[in-house]
Order: C-alpha cells, then structure tokens, then sequence
C-alpha cells in the first residue's frame, strides 16, 4: 500500500541518519564556483538533506514538503540549524516567490511525481538566472542492479520480484528526465551517477532491525510485516560476516541550469 508521509507514525522515518560525505563531495563538485546564498530542499521529508546543504555552508536554506507530519519531524531534527526554515508546499506549487533561490534540490522526489512538465517549470520559477537545479532519482537501472553485501535493496527484487516490477513502473528513464528538463527551459544539463553510502552498521543485528524498523525504506511499506520479516531473514543467510556493513545504492543525479 505503500508509506503514509501523513501518518504519525512515519514522522521520523526520515531523520534516522546522517548523510554522508560521498553525497556532500558529489554535490560540492557540482556546485563548485557559484555563489549560492538561498536555497531550496522540495520534498525535503525529515530535513536530513537540508541539514546537508547547511553544512556545506549555505546561509539560507528553505525546506518545502507536502506533509505537516514530515515537516514537524523536519523542524525537530534540525531545530539547531537557524539557516533553514520549512514550509508546506508541494513540488508543484512551491509558495516561494519568483526567482527566489540559486540552487534547488530535489532528491528521491520525482518518482512520487506524474508531472514532471509541471514540476520542473515550477523550479524554473523559484530559480534565480544562471540557478541550478540538481534532481536525484533512481532510473530503472539503477534500481534491478544485483544485490551484494552493500547493495542490500537488491536483495529485496530477488525475493519479491513483484517489488522490483512497482519499483521500476515509478521510476523515469534518464531520457525521460532529460528531455523534461529541457523542455522547461534549462541548459547545460548532466548527468552523474552515484553510489551513496546510505548508512554504516557496526554490526549485522543493527542492520537487521533497521530493516524490520523500515525507516528511510518507503519501499518496504509495500510489504507486510510477516515479508519484512522474511526479508530481513533473508539477508540475514546471504550476509555471513558479522563485522561492519556499510551499505551504498545507485542513485543518478541530473543538474541543469537556467
């Protein structure tokens, strides 16, 4: 049935970790050179990624999501940052004001999305000139790629395949993207691929839990907690070694200019 972002419940399922240096020298290699005084985190979530670009040291930085919930757990984990400020909005309809910001992010956001037309004409908007726009998502590729000690979601298609097929229908190809983006407007568009570390386990158990905890996983919530369990049994006899795991996925990321 997939994640409720409305639900109480799910408020912190998004601040549970911390994000990682190989994200923040993506993004400071992209980035490098432009003067960014404001920017925007749409679909922002549990405000981990806003923290991040604070921590690059950008001064100002506006977290927008659709959810109230989301954003409560948002304000709670970044409640020492006075640089970022959240708003509800939506990928669609910002509230921002027109030319508004230098950089815009959008990451893990345009698989919830059917338009991408309207979304990207929304951040071409809230984009000062010469802003940039840095979209990151899972292509359809990127989500069927082996499972292995550090890609543990793909041990999640080999036991569910049915997974693997809702994952791939939410995903755009990179094409897709691309040409969306041109359409809006933008220029000068890239594209990268990344293996994020998304968290480092000291142990197998701690590892385990968290995937019977399903936190930073909306992809589990297609699952009952009987399968859940299952695939964390799962990984628990693919996984012999009992030692720190550090755990990466395959993201793409396109930026673009105005």
């Amino acid at each position: 049935m997939g994640i409720d972002f409305h639900n109480e419940k799910n408020k912190h399922s998004y601040v549970t970790r911390k994000v990682d240096d190989t994200w923040l020298s993506a993004i400071t290699a992209l980035i490098q050179g432009r003067a960014i005084n404001k920017a925007v985190d749409i679909g922002t979530g549990g405000g981990i990624y806003a923290k991040a670009l604070a921590d690059l040291g950008i001064p100002s930085i506006t977290g927008i999501d659709f959810s109230e919930v989301m954003l409560d757990g948002a304000e709670q984990y970044c409640r020492l940052y006075e640089q970022i400020e959240f708003k509800l909005g939506n990928a669609y309809s910002t509230g921002l004001s027109s030319a508004y910001a230098d950089l815009v992010l959008e990451r893990a956001l345009i698989h919830h999305l059917d338009n991408l037309a309207a979304c990207f004409s929304e951040v071409y908007r809230i984009l000062q000139p010469e802003g940039m726009l840095l979209v990151q998502d899972r292509t359809p590729e990127d989500c069927l790629i082996q499972g292995d000690h550090h890609h543990i979601r793909g041990y999640l298609f080999s036991l569910f395949p049915h997974l693997g097929e809702i994952e791939t229908k939410r995903r755009y190809a990179s094409h897709t993207v691309k040409a969306a983006l041109g359409n809006a407007g933008f220029h000068a568009i890239k594209e990268i691929k990344l293996w994020e570390v998304r968290k480092t386990y000291t142990n197998k158990e701690e590892l385990l839990n968290d995937i019977k905890s399903r936190n930073g996983r909306s992809i589990l919530h297609e699952l009952s907690d009987q399968q859940v369990s299952q695939f964390a049994d799962h990984v628990n006899q693919l996984i012999q070694e009992d030692g720190l795991i550090v755990e990466k996925d395959r993201w793409t990321i396109w930026a673009a200019e105005k």
